[in-house]
């Protein structure tokens, strides 16, 4: 079985893109930059932000941190992001979620500005996904494809199985997955918790794609012989980090599958880095 490795595959990401960075930045006068507002004291959120900053800083991205109390309203939240819509070195503003109670993050996502909207979830870059324009993929969704891509795993004429239809992560999926090309113009089932008969769907998969969060959730059982298993799935039990499915039971079955820790996580914070990127190119003219 091929092991995906994600964080392998998301440092060599990295890699390109300092080297890119640090081409471009002399040229046009300033390195890129995101803002990463994190509201509350989220134990997890935090780590993540951590991560992010870290990424930034190997790529030599300009990282601008705002860190808020979890007692700020909604009010302060949206005059905050106002600001760095109109900062023109702020190239990407990435609100770190779950925010506290009270907060209404839909609302914050979509003020916003779309061109700034690196992690891809503002409705108009939903849109834009939807019908195969250009614009910025959400992350995680983004770094399943591009492993796949890294791997040469072809979806041409498979049949995909996504469990999990939120939309962070198995509604833009399923749509990238659909799309014409080699790494798409795959026949697409989306599942959730009304599917009947979910382990027979699962059981049909050419790929199967995890994302249900659910720790464990998907068993051998449930995966075809030679099937590729991709698990999106990071789940915290007695202080450990285990996916949606069940690694030890499915290595034996699959063909080709992720590890949690190590899978998909490196590879969305890597796609938020790239997007990063992709926006400063877009706003100092680089071609």
């Amino acid at each position: 079985m091929i092991v995906l490795d994600g964080k392998a595959t998301a440092q060599s990401i990295r890699t390109e893109l300092k080297a890119e960075v640090a081409e471009l930045t002399p040229k046009f006068g300033r390195a890129p930059g995101l803002a990463v507002i994190l509201v509350g004291d989220d134990p997890a959120s935090q780590v993540y932000v951590r991560n992010k900053e870290r990424a930034c800083t190997e790529v030599g991205i300009n990282s601008f941190p705002h860190r808020l109390p979890a007692e700020t309203t909604q009010q302060e939240l949206e005059a905050l992001i106002d600001q760095l819509n109109a900062d023109v070195n702020v190239d990407g503003i990435l609100l770190q979620l779950p925010v506290p109670k009270g907060l209404d993050s839909r609302r914050c996502l979509e003020q916003i500005r779309p061109d700034k909207d690196v992690d891809g979830f503002h409705p108009a870059n939903m849109g834009r996904l939807a019908q195969g324009l250009p614009g910025f993929a959400p992350c995680t969704p983004a770094g399943v494809m591009e492993l796949l891509r890294r791997y040469d795993l072809s979806t041409q004429g498979k049949h995909a199985v996504v469990v999990g239809r939120s939309n962070i992560v198995g509604r833009p999926l399923s749509i990238m997955l659909s799309q014409p090309g080699r790494f798409g113009d795959a026949t697409v089932t989306l599942c959730h918790s009304r599917t009947p008969d979910l382990p027979e769907q699962c059981r049909q998969a050419d790929f199967l794609f995890a994302a249900i969060g659910k720790p464990k959730f998907i068993t051998c059982d449930m995966v075809k012989k030679g099937a590729v298993v991709v698990d999106v799935g990071i789940n915290r039990v007695d202080d450990c980090l285990m996916g949606d499915c069940d690694y030890e039971c499915i290595v034996d079955t699959a063909s080709a599958m992720t590890p949690v820790p190590g899978g998909i996580g490196p590879m969305t914070i890597a796609m938020l880095m790239k997007n990063s990127v992709l926006a400063y190119k877009d706003h100092v003219g680089a071609k």
